[in-house]
């Protein structure tokens, strides 16, 4: 079933988004197809338009994804003698 766009939700033209994501329209409809982006076909002719509130929700799902990345990197650079201690099992520090 598709949805049906209520006086409260923004659309935006492909266009807009790029710009705001700072990627091209291609790369836009690309996160459409891949559903990361709520689109659909409006008007006569149709056009592609794009909910801003998905836009939103893919910003804050990337801002997410690029902090759960930091933590695995920085977890993954944290030595063991820096979480366990200094001394080796068995040998006195």
């Amino acid at each position: 079933m598709s949805r049906v766009p209520t006086s409260d939700v923004r659309l935006l033209a492909p266009a807009q988004v790029a710009e705001v994501l700072g990627i091209s329209v291609d790369e836009v409809m690309a996160l459409v197809d891949e559903r990361r982006l709520r689109g659909m076909r409006v008007g006569s002719p149709a056009r592609w338009r794009i909910e801003e509130a998905s836009v939103a929700e893919y910003l804050d799902a990337q801002t997410e994804e690029a902090r759960r990345m930091a933590l695995w990197r920085q977890s993954n650079e944290a030595s063991f003698p820096e979480l366990w201690g200094t001394g080796i099992v068995g040998k006195p520090d």
